[in-house]
């Protein structure tokens, strides 16, 4: 099994990886691989018109997710907040604006072609408020209760170790803190077969969860005030949808003692 992981794990970096290196030169990067889904498609036009936010061109080309957790996640002014596999940094980017300067934003990405093109659109965009952080988001390189918020953009379906993020999601969480997730989600019938059918791991289907695995997963790591809605369809059967929860305000906290491992990838912007 943990060879298999790897393997699955392998192939997503391959893919983000081409995906990054396709969007410096000039094209749009997919998450859905050949013949299948285009981003627009997955992701429904969530982000409606992005004109004004005078992003990088690179950060709006390689945004690969099925939703816009900043519609979600309502952050506000001087919060900190944590981006689980943040890619080309749109979501990352537009988070520091609306934490302000007195905010911090974090992306976290395993794949180093993905860390280049946040770093450099980061620069571009003049954003003195972010930092990335090179890992997985089983093993977040953050201490605990650090941010206020977490969000995802059609990452954690990629997870080979789902209740891993969860745990990891309230680890670093402050007690209070809310997590404002996109992901895809499975009708509660569909078996895992029935989910490869529909589409392959890389592709952002075969690995997602169903809503009740989603809910039960996300209230063994201790989250509570779960919702799940779906916006739009992403195969049969199969939703992109926002997720919603809180870590209690009592939630007991942990010492926050820095993970040895830590690696900011070099030249962050924070």
């Amino acid at each position: 099994m943990v060879d298999q992981d790897e393997r699955v794990r392998e192939q997503v970096r391959e893919r983000y990886a081409a995906a990054a290196v396709a969007v410096s030169g000039g094209e749009r990067g997919s998450c859905c691989g050949e013949g299948s889904c285009s981003p627009s498609e997955l992701t429904g036009g969530l982000y409606g018109d992005l004109t004004g936010e005078d992003l990088p061109d690179e950060a709006v080309l390689a945004s690969l997710g099925c939703g816009n957790p900043l519609a979600v996640a309502e952050l506000r002014e001087g919060e900190t907040v944590l981006d689980l596999g943040s890619g080309g940094g749109i979501d990352v980017l537009l988070s520091a604006r609306r934490v302000g300067p007195s905010g911090k934003v974090y992306g976290l990405d395993m794949t180093e072609e993905m860390l280049a093109l946040a770093l450099d659109n980061a620069r571009k965009a003049g954003a003195g408020n972010v930092e990335f952080l090179k890992g997985h988001i089983e093993a977040v390189p953050l201490p605990a209760n650090r941010v206020d918020v977490v969000i995802s953009n059609c990452v954690i379906n990629l997870s080979v170790d789902k209740p891993a993020v969860f745990a990891e999601m309230f680890r670093v969480l402050t007690p209070g803190g809310r997590i404002g997730i996109s992901d895809v989600v499975a009708d509660d019938e569909l078996t895992p077969a029935d989910r490869a059918a529909r589409g392959d791991y890389v592709g952002c289907i075969a690995g997602a969860l169903s809503f009740t695995e989603y809910r039960d997963g996300l209230a063994a790591a201790g989250f509570t005030d779960i919702g799940i809605t779906p916006t739009h369809a992403a195969a049969d059967g199969m939703h992109s949808a926002i997720v919603r929860a809180t870590k209690p305000a009592d939630a007991p906290a942990r010492i926050a003692v820095p993970l040895t491992d830590a690696s900011p990838s070099e030249g962050c912007c924070g």
